[in-house]
């Protein structure tokens, strides 16, 4: 099998220097261990993830191994949507949430093993405001807090220090008047965040959208009306427990496609990486258009 490996030295690493020497080693001699070898490649920088896959699939490539976060994982397999080139994941972000959707192990050498012996199966891609994304995409709070943790310096992420911002901004976060329509049917409301779920969760096990399915054909749209803190906060625990239509004052809809409003900018954000919109947002889907080795 014709292989390349891409690896974030950044991605989960905290201060370590050494990681990403460490990542490439470990990628040698498991590859080696299972009679496989790869181009390993080290990310300098944004864009580099996806040159390097676009690079790959150009070539024919069969299969793209990437090491790293959820942002790593969306930069490359952008390149290679559409293409019969697979992509392989060994997660290592904060988030990890087309991983844990694909159930992919955390150790770095299962992982490794799971892309070399699985079965490639082809899973939706969701575009929102033209950008691609595999897990989760969304709007208001959610991109709002990503904007901040990815305003963090290395070594400065995480599990607690997402949670820490979240508590701190959903004390003060003003929800947002939104027009939407959804497969056509239109709602206008004040919402806390509008979400479209390609996977179950966020990442960390927030489950926003438990019944979502990498390979229905189909976007599940999850609303959140804005309430008070207290309520915010007391409604969150179904994140955790994977029962978020339990709680009140909550849509959640499968769709194809969906168009998002607002007088204000439009904070999105696709598998975590945060964005602004001056324009409204379009939503679609391409039901199995990335192949994916698991």
């Amino acid at each position: 099998m014709d292989i390349v490996a891409i690896v974030n030295p950044i991605s989960g690493a905290g201060m370590d220097p050494a990681v990403a020497g460490r990542r490439v080693e470990t990628l040698h001699r498991e590859l080696r261990c299972r009679g496989a070898h790869a181009d390993v490649h080290v990310t300098r920088g944004p864009g580099d993830a996806a040159a390097l896959a676009r690079a790959a699939r150009d070539r024919g490539v069969q299969l793209v191994l990437v090491w790293g976060g959820d942002g790593t994982v969306n930069e490359a397999g952008g390149a290679l949507v559409g293409s019969d080139t697979a992509l392989g994941l060994i997660p290592a972000g904060s988030g990890n949430g087309l991983a844990a959707a694909l159930a992919i192990p955390r150790r770095p050498d299962a992982a490794i093993e799971a892309a070399l012996s699985g079965r490639t199966r082809a899973i939706d891609v969701g575009f929102i405001g033209g950008r691609p994304f595999f897990n989760v995409a969304g709007v208001g709070f959610d991109a709002h807090v990503a904007r901040l943790f990815n305003a963090r310096a290395r070594g400065s992420r995480g599990r607690w220090p997402y949670v820490a911002i979240g508590v701190r901004e959903g004390c003060s976060y003003r929800g947002r008047r939104y027009a939407l329509q959804l497969d056509g049917t239109a709602y206008t409301l004040c919402a806390l965040l509008i979400v479209f779920a390609n996977g179950r969760e966020f990442g960390m096990g927030a489950r926003i959208a438990p019944a979502a399915d990498l390979q229905d054909g189909l976007l599940d749209a999850v609303i959140v009306e804005d309430r008070s803190v207290p309520r915010r906060f007391w409604d969150s625990r179904h994140l955790a427990l994977g029962t978020i239509a339990r709680a009140p004052r909550i849509t959640t809809r499968p769709v194809r496609s969906a168009r998002v409003e607002s007088s204000e900018p439009l904070e999105f954000h696709v598998d975590g990486e945060p964005a602004i919109s001056q324009e409204p947002l379009e939503v679609s889907l391409r039901p199995g258009a990335l192949r994916v080795q698991r």
